[in-house]
């Protein structure tokens, strides 16, 4: 039950995320999450090592779209000025909006990973979309309040990971 969960990969920044390691796997796309993933959830726009890595993306032909549970005017702000594409109120871990985000791609599944920084969220509904899942560290030490509850959950699961022997990466 646990599993649905595991993330298949960690990092701790999306900068860590490279095109080279991205096209080795065959992904051709990416879906990420905004808040605690690119920038932290109270930073309206993006910061310039994130508009390098979009740049850095786009330059590797590796399409990328914003997928946030957050609202139109959240999401599309720090967007719409990047010229990313981007799906709000996406209602993750539910998989409509990862469907909807590969197909605005035009990539497969298999050709997709979907980055975040939530097990409850991000990670869940990829992996039950049967995507490719890379968990990263949020940025911000602090959450809004529904992910302050979420990371309390979270942190049981980790721990179950930990005592079980599913972690292969450090804190």
């Amino acid at each position: 039950m646990f599993n649905q969960f595991l993330p298949d990969q960690f990092v701790k920044s999306i900068l860590e995320i490279s095109p080279a390691s991205l096209k080795e796997k065959g992904i051709k796309g990416i879906i990420t999450d905004l808040d605690n993933t690119l920038v932290e959830w109270d930073r309206p726009l993006a910061t310039p090592e994130i508009i390098e890595w979009f740049a850095e993306m786009q330059r590797h032909d590796i399409k990328v779209t914003i997928v946030s549970n957050n609202n139109e005017d959240r999401v599309g702000a720090f967007s719409t000025p990047l010229q990313i594409p981007f799906i709000f109120a996406a209602r993750k871990p539910l998989v409509r909006a990862f469907k909807k985000a590969i197909f605005q791609m035009e990539i497969k599944k298999e050709e997709a990973v979907v980055i975040g920084d939530q097990l409850l969220t991000d990670v869940l509904g990829g992996n039950r979309g049967g995507f490719h899942t890379i968990l990263v560290v949020p940025v911000a030490q602090t959450d809004g309040f529904m992910t302050r509850i979420n990371r309390k959950i979270e942190r049981r699961i980790l721990n179950w990971f930990r005592k079980n022997g599913k972690l292969t990466w450090e804190d």
